[in-house]
């Protein structure tokens, strides 16, 4: 959580889309006003993402995700975690398809809760979205 604050507090408006290989792969994205990481440990296997913002997001029964572009999509979930501070919240899961095609072919990401809206252009995002999806185990030594 650190390391995304960190992220998220030094973070240039033009931040790119980073994928980052190892256990767990991780996806980061990041603006002047929020931030967006999803990771995956294919040794579970499980995926998370969590998206944060300065402000505390609301209480709310459901988290959503709209995706804007040739592929419009909206998901959600009522398995989402907030933070202890408020200002993240987080959704794990055994599957991400819907979401990582969410990512990777369209414009445009909101995540919603309550009525906090925190927006993600997904311009250079589909690069690192395939290499996400290809995080795989190395092989030990």
């Amino acid at each position: 959580m650190t390391r995304l604050l960190i992220l998220f507090l030094t973070a240039s408006p033009a931040a790119a889309w980073e994928f980052t290989p190892g256990l767990p792969c991780v996806l980061r994205h990041a603006s002047d006003t929020a931030a967006i990481e999803l990771t995956y440990d294919p040794t579970r296997p499980l995926y998370t993402v969590t998206v944060s913002q300065a402000a505390p997001f609301d209480s709310a029964p459901l988290f959503s995700m709209s995706f804007v572009g040739d592929r419009p999509l909206q998901i959600s979930t009522d398995r989402h975690i907030p933070s202890r501070d408020g200002r993240s919240v987080t959704v794990s899961d055994r599957g991400f398809g819907n979401l990582l095609n969410g990512l990777q072919y369209n414009d445009r990401v909101a995540a919603i809760l309550g009525t906090a809206e925190v927006s993600f252009s997904l311009a250079g995002a589909a690069p690192a979205v395939a290499a996400f999806r290809n995080c795989k185990v190395e092989a030990g030594v």
